[in-house]
């Protein structure tokens, strides 16, 4: 889940932020820098009379064994205690994986893919690099302002070098258009939507996407009251423009919450007062 903004994002947009700036509350402010969803044509190709299924298995296996559920609610990985063998079946499992002709699959058993191939692959470049604090710190994006892991080619599916990015803001954003995206796709970090214990599948992802919007919304790094005030992850301002402006965030966190006070609060503000991100590593130490 690419939350860190490049220089070069920035600078394309920079003459546009210089024009609208002055009538762009902070809100729609930081929304402009997002990454936009840009469809990568190749992807938009599916086949609607596929039965066929994609085996995940072992990709769940994995995340039952080192996902953490904690009693402050934020699940962590146990990166450190990935064996060898396991670290081994992760890698096998998204070369086998990235093999796939994604193409004659689906729309549900594409989202499956997309989601579970992106996880994997962010759990791995952790992996790769033991000493990160956070998924920020690992500068292997092209770009001498990059920063982060999600702008690297990392992944060939159909003859085609992917990355982080292709595959959230170039595939699943722009096809799917369903907020519910960034509930599935994880930045291993502590404000982050939870890594599930389970891999996404075309038969479970509606329900599980259900209930992990509603766990993040009733969660303090998802919602939170601060002087009578709103205050809300970032990743609702980032990407405001997938639930419908800031209008749509708050429909959709009353949708989900259950905490009273939020409730009456909503039926009396119409805007929110700020947001925050941790974006320390979700480790299990």
């Amino acid at each position: 889940m690419s939350r860190r903004f490049s220089f070069t994002k920035i600078s394309r947009r920079f003459a546009l932020v210089l024009l609208c700036a002055p009538l762009l509350t902070g809100f729609s402010f930081e929304a402009l820098f997002a990454p936009r969803a840009e469809l990568l044509e190749k992807w938009a190709v599916n086949d609607s009379n596929s039965k066929a299924t994609i085996d995940h298995s072992s990709w769940g296996e994995l995340l039952k064994r080192y996902v953490i559920k904690k009693s402050d609610g934020i699940n962590r990985f146990a990166y450190k205690r990935v064996t060898k063998a396991d670290r081994e079946r992760l890698e096998r499992y998204i070369r086998d994986i990235s093999k796939t002709k994604i193409s004659k699959y689906n729309r549900d058993e594409q989202f499956a893919f997309w989601v579970n191939l992106y996880n994997a692959r962010t759990v791995k470049v952790i992996l790769d690099h033991p000493d990160a604090e956070s998924i920020r710190d690992i500068d292997i994006s092209p770009g001498f302002f990059a920063d982060g892991p999600w702008g690297k080619k990392m992944m060939v599916v159909e003859e085609t070098t992917l990355s982080l990015n292709d595959i959230e803001h170039g595939i699943l954003r722009p096809i799917y258009k369903d907020p519910y995206i960034h509930y599935a796709v994880n930045c291993a970090s502590l404000s982050c939507p939870n890594l599930l214990p389970v891999a996404f599948s075309a038969k479970n992802y509606r329900s599980l996407l259900d209930k992990a919007a509603h766990a993040y919304i009733n969660h303090p790094r998802g919602v939170t009251i601060k002087e009578g005030q709103i205050e809300v992850s970032s990743i609702y301002v980032w990407f405001a423009g997938d639930f419908g402006g800031e209008a749509g965030v708050l429909k959709h966190i009353k949708k989900y919450t259950d905490r009273e006070r939020v409730r009456v609060i909503l039926h009396t503000r119409t805007s929110i007062a700020g947001h925050s991100y941790d974006w320390a590593l979700n480790d299990d130490g």
